[in-house]
């Protein structure tokens, strides 16, 4: 394995924890997943984003930084690859998406201070999905909260990532998942172990399943 800190990004639905879950088991690499469930402001934001907005993403922050500061402080002799289910950086994204501008600033200040602090991964695997296909899995995982989420919120945040993803430069495995099926095809989970194993120059890189 070339890469000892890899993260799997994309939007809503897109299947950031499957693979990263499946990768991990193959590589037998500490996993981090993004606690989601653990917001408590989260079904309340699908209700009123207006009011809840700016505490929702609060708080992921928070977590997310706790998750990845303890990366760096506790190493495992046994397991040298880390995988997560997110970029840090996703804090950021989706707050330009849901936050009115003067909240933004003054959270993107907040955000800065805290980046500096934590390891960025060394490769990142983007899951691009349309979103009629993120509506599907929307609905296969069926959290009761998620179940009205508007196309053009999904819009939005994959719009931001791709063109963060483009504006920065940053390694990336560019997936087309519009047909991904990593449970139960193999071949498409060679195409991501068979990419893992090699070297690229910073920006993207674009992967088809067959």
């Amino acid at each position: 394995m070339r890469y000892n800190f890899i993260t799997i990004e994309g939007n809503i639905g897109a299947g950031k924890t499957t693979l990263a879950n499946l990768l991990s088991q193959r590589f037998n690499a500490r996993l981090i997943l993004e606690q989601f469930a653990d917001n408590p402001f989260l079904p309340k934001f699908y209700e009123n984003p207006g009011q809840y907005a700016f505490p929702l993403e609060l708080f992921f922050m928070a977590e997310r930084f706790k998750q990845l500061k303890e990366l760096i402080q506790q190493k495992d002799m046994f397991q040298t690859i880390t995988i997560t289910d997110y970029l840090f950086t996703k804090c950021l994204l989706f707050a330009k998406v849901n936050l009115p501008d003067d909240e933004f600033r003054l959270y993107q200040r907040l955000f800065d201070i805290i980046l500096q602090q934590l390891v960025q991964p060394e490769i990142l695997i983007y899951l691009h999905a349309p979103v009629s296909k993120l509506q599907s899995n929307i609905k296969k995982r069926n959290r009761s909260y998620e179940l009205n989420i508007p196309d053009d919120y999904l819009f939005n945040i994959q719009e931001t990532y791709t063109q963060y993803i483009r504006q920065h430069n940053i390694k990336t495995l560019f997936v087309d998942a519009s047909n991904a099926d990593f449970i139960n095809n193999e071949k498409h989970m060679q195409v991501i172990m068979d990419a893992l194993d090699r070297e690229y120059p910073d920006g993207q890189h674009y992967l088809s399943l067959p």
